[in-house]
């Protein structure tokens, strides 16, 4: 199982970022893939989910309007839009996949619900 994240940048205020997680090695039906972020010296905390079994998205109260997932399931990828950037969204962005805890209709941004995880890729915004 491997995830793998790309697509942070530096970029300035206002702007916009596509950030993608291409999964492989699956072999499970039912999941869901988690986008979180960790800012320096914070906590990670989840931004968004999306259930890989129908579709449904989940997104923190506080990036809602902004943060957009959404997944290719042709390429077994994930994505993370990320518009209207503020300097607060600087953090590495990670995605994971929520296995053994997984149950269709709910959704977790709690870390330690999610067991496989990709390494993580870097954004940045100046102001």
């Amino acid at each position: 199982v491997q995830l793998v994240e790309s697509g942070g940048a530096l970029v300035q205020a206002g702007g916009s970022l596509r950030l993608s997680c291409a999964i492989s090695g699956f072999t499970f039906d039912d999941y869901a893939i988690g986008w979180f972020r960790q800012a320096p010296g914070k906590e990670r905390e989840g931004v968004a989910v999306i259930d890989k079994n129908d579709g449904r998205t989940y997104y923190r109260d506080t990036v809602k309007g902004r943060f957009t997932v959404s997944a290719d399931n042709a390429k077994n990828t994930v994505y993370l839009q990320i518009n209207n950037l503020e300097p607060e969204d600087t953090a590495v962005y990670f995605c994971a996949a929520e296995v053994s805890t997984y149950f269709s209709g709910t959704y977790s941004f709690w870390a330690a619900d999610y067991d496989y995880w990709g390494q993580g890729t870097q954004v940045t915004v100046s102001s």
